[in-house]
């Protein structure tokens, strides 16, 4: 039997795929269409979503994940401009937070998805100095970056 699927193999007429196991995910997004989104995406994973901060630093601190999804602007103010000084409600309170709380996911993989890119490599920059993988993708490229990471 080895050598026919030796064979096979060399033909590249054997499927090499495997189903994954289900992953643990987090979002935090005010948006209830990217909700849905994620949902879709997230199909037969576990999903957690956080509207804001507080509820968002109470997820964090509950449960263990593998990937963050962090949204840096979670009030409609902030979609016009970054100039506003209630930082304390965007995404960038939760950088810092885990930045100050290193022992919380450690482990996971961090994606900064929101459109403002002036507000998400600052994102980027604080969950850096604690030697986190984080990166940043533009919420139009989230969907390869997810099929590339986790592969169903």
């Amino acid at each position: 039997m080895g050598f026919l699927r030796n064979l096979l193999i060399k033909l590249n007429l054997v499927d090499h795929t495997a189903e994954r196991t289900p992953i643990s995910v987090f979002l935090l997004d005010d948006d209830r269409r990217r909700h849905r989104w994620f949902e879709k995406r997230f199909s037969g994973d576990n999903l957690a979503i956080a509207e804001n901060v507080a509820e968002a630093k109470e997820l964090l601190e509950q449960g263990t994940y593998d990937a963050l999804f962090l949204d840096h602007d979670l009030l409609p103010h902030h979609y016009q401009s970054n100039d506003h000084d209630d930082y304390a409600n965007t995404g960038f309170a939760i950088a810092e937070w885990l930045t100050l709380r290193q022992e919380l996911q450690r482990a996971a993989t961090i994606i900064v998805h929101t459109r403002n890119a002036d507000a998400a490599i600052p994102m980027v920059q604080k969950l850096r100095e604690t030697g986190r993988s984080v990166e940043y993708c533009a919420f139009p490229m989230l969907d390869l970056k997810i099929k590339n990471y986790w592969k169903r």
